[in-house]
């Protein structure tokens, strides 16, 4: 199977009310609030780290019966800068995608350096939600 190393649109930072152990590298988020500065409209974003799904996309995930992944709640808001860039936007709603699989194995997982990890059927059911402002590579799994 082949595998992508992913590197999200990078659409805002971790708010005040996110929660993390920092004895870990990379940290463990425990609670996660993200403030969103901009959004380009990819289906994926991340902000080091943590990484966001659109909900639409998560259920596709979901759907597809792809390993490796867990969702959860985060709180989500919008910073003054978004307000003034995008006038009236309204956001899709966001859930927390946190990566669980091991490389090479599951349809998603990270790297050591907290980089993410997406299976080729991964990449082709989110094709249609987009990810066209992530920076992606091949994965070459010895």
């Amino acid at each position: 199977m082949e595998y992508f190393v992913v590197e999200p649109e990078v659409a805002g930072a971790l708010g005040e009310r996110t929660i993390m152990d920092r004895e870990f590298h990379p940290p463990k988020v425990m609670n996660l609030h993200y403030v969103f500065d901009g959004w380009l409209g990819d289906a994926i974003v991340e902000s080091f780290p943590v990484f966001l799904i659109t909900e639409e996309a998560g259920h596709l995930l979901e759907d597809a019966d792809v390993t490796g992944v867990l969702f959860a709640e985060a709180e989500i808001e919008t910073s003054e800068q978004f307000i003034e860039l995008y006038p009236g936007k309204r956001l899709p709603h966001f859930q927390w995608l946190r990566p669980a699989g091991i490389v090479g194995h599951d349809d998603v997982a990270t790297l050591t350096d907290g980089r993410l990890v997406l299976s080729k059927r991964v990449m082709d059911l989110l094709g249609s939600a987009g990810l066209k402002n992530a920076l992606i590579e091949p994965l070459a799994i010895p």
